[in-house]
């Protein structure tokens, strides 16, 4: 059988639509989207077409989406821009299971004296919007709580949560960087202020992604320069990555429903067949609502790097956690979060669906792990 891809929440290779929407910006080029004559008039052309396909998926102004160059720098430019003007304001709230580029940023915050409080999750990975009414205070500048996690697929609560950041005056931040695509995400019946995306998970080119800043939000600019992206983000916009972002916004919105039935046919086909073959398997997070597409799956006695080093072999692609720390040997904070050991964490391989992917490939997958799971178990891993 032909390589079988299963780890498109780490990325969704780039869909030939895409491609052959960015290539003309790619072969030909185009001017500097700020230049007044023809060729710079094209350029902003372009973006301008690409912010309103975004604004579309959402449910949003135009005006209120800003470029950046991935989905990481869209959660930065939230949590540190927003810090940047909250004043004395030094507290904010987000929760145990948060993805590297939200809790990296917090993380550094932390050292300018800010105070970081952890709101935890249930076992199967899903916070209790009480528990953040709880831990918000007078002191608090902001709530961020992704909408699903990339590890588990969970999906977050994060309408009673934006209810509770309403309540208190204070704006809420959302991680959707694994929702988008995958579920429906309107940032007004979610009631976010601020929400990063970003194209290589929708089948866009890497290196490119978006912030959502409701209307009226201000906060200050991680890059200074010029006034590009309504002066929030300094620099020359990219305008082919901008191009294929919003073609891959506009084949999400043609395609919706139809790819997310499948890749939940696909995934309980696939749950159910390995534990089927497979003795002591665990599904992590299985009993909360998820993403269509995501399976975490441990493996009792096996350890899930050597797993995926193996399924490798086999031209099968899937991950052993967060593509972000794919070389951190330590357990998977989100599954320590949710209080499994560490020998189960350790032992989680994620599955994770996307175009292309059909049935024969989980036969595939499911007639190879039998064989290297009782290898591995056999040698200790």
């Amino acid at each position: 059988m032909d390589p079988v891809y299963l780890d498109h929440n780490a990325t969704t290779p780039l869909r030939r639509d895409v491609l052959e929407a960015m290539l003309p910006y790619l072969a030909i080029g185009a001017g500097n989207p700020s230049s007044l004559h023809a060729w710079g008039r094209r350029g902003r052309q372009a973006v301008e077409q690409a912010r309103a396909a975004v604004a579309r998926l959402l449910g949003c102004l135009p005006s209120e989406i800003v470029f950046t160059a991935g989905g990481t720098e869209a959660d930065n430019l939230a949590i540190k821009g927003l810090a940047g003007l909250a004043g004395q304001r030094r507290r904010i709230v987000t929760t145990a299971i948060e993805h590297p580029a939200v809790l990296g940023p917090c993380r550094a915050l932390a050292r300018r004296g800010y105070q970081i409080v952890h709101v935890p999750v249930d076992g199967d990975g899903v916070v209790d919007p009480d528990d953040v009414a709880r831990a918000v205070d007078g002191d608090t500048l902001l709530i961020s709580v992704m909408h699903a996690n990339n590890e588990t697929g969970v999906i977050q609560p994060v309408a009673a949560v934006g209810a509770v950041a309403w309540e208190h005056g204070i704006p809420l931040h959302v991680d959707a960087v694994q929702s988008v695509g995958k579920i429906p995400v309107q940032v007004d019946d979610l009631g976010v202020d601020l929400l990063a995306l970003s194209a290589h998970k929708i089948g866009g080119p890497q290196g490119v992604g978006a912030l959502y800043v409701r209307q009226g939000m201000a906060f200050e600019s991680l890059l200074h320069g010029g006034g590009q992206e309504q002066n929030c983000r300094a620099g020359t916009e990219n305008v082919a990555g901008i191009v294929g972002l919003g073609r891959a916004a506009e084949l999400v919105l043609a395609e919706w429903g139809q790819a997310q039935s499948e890749w939940r046919r696909l995934r309980d086909r696939l749950e159910v067949d390995v534990r089927r073959a497979v003795a002591g398997v665990d599904v992590n997070g299985g009993a909360a609502a998820r993403l269509p597409n995501t399976s975490s799956l441990s493996f009792a006695g096996v350890d899930s790097a050597a797993l995926v080093a193996s399924l490798d072999r086999s031209g099968i692609a899937a991950a052993s956690g967060s593509a972000c720390a794919a070389e951190d040997p330590a357990p998977s904070h989100v599954l320590l979060a949710m209080g499994l050991g560490p020998e189960r964490a350790t032992s989680a391989v994620r599955f994770s669906l996307g175009p292309g992917n059909h049935a024969a490939q989980i036969d595939h997958l499911v007639a190879q792990l039998p064989a290297w799971v009782a290898h591995l178990r056999r040698r200790g891993h």
